[in-house]
């Protein structure tokens, strides 16, 4: 089981980013993938989790209006945009999956984590 998120970068405020997370696991089609992030000095946070076969994603509360979530099923990769960026969504990003259907806020649930990518806004 191999993810990779990628795409993050240093961002005014009011911007928009895409990242990436590329998944190379088997038995795709029964796998859960979620994105959580981590500002610096504070805990891992869920922001949401989707069914690679599809349905609609599960978004923390305090997560949905900004943050979409969409998937190229072609290069197994899923992507999380963000809009309007703000300096408080600083934080690395991380994409995390697990087999079965899971829509899990717990990072504890997700046995599988890719490296992170940093995301900074600037005021």
């Amino acid at each position: 089981v191999q993810l990779q998120a990628s795409g993050g970068g240093l961002v005014q405020a009011g911007g928009s980013l895409r990242l990436s997370c590329t998944v190379s696991v088997r038995g795709l089609g029964s796998y859960s993938l979620a994105w959580f992030r981590q500002a610096p000095g504070k805990g891992r946070e869920f922001i949401v989790a989707s069914l690679w076969r599809g349905g609609s994603p599960y978004f923390a509360e305090s997560m949905k209006g900004r943050f979409t979530v969409s998937r190229d099923n072609a290069k197994n990769t899923v992507f999380l945009e963000i809009v309007s960026l703000k300096p408080e969504d600083t934080a690395i990003y991380y994409c995390a999956g697990r087999q079965g259907a899971h829509y899990y806020s717990d990072q504890s649930k997700w046995p599988d984590w890719g490296q992170g990518t940093q995301v900074t806004v600037s005021s």
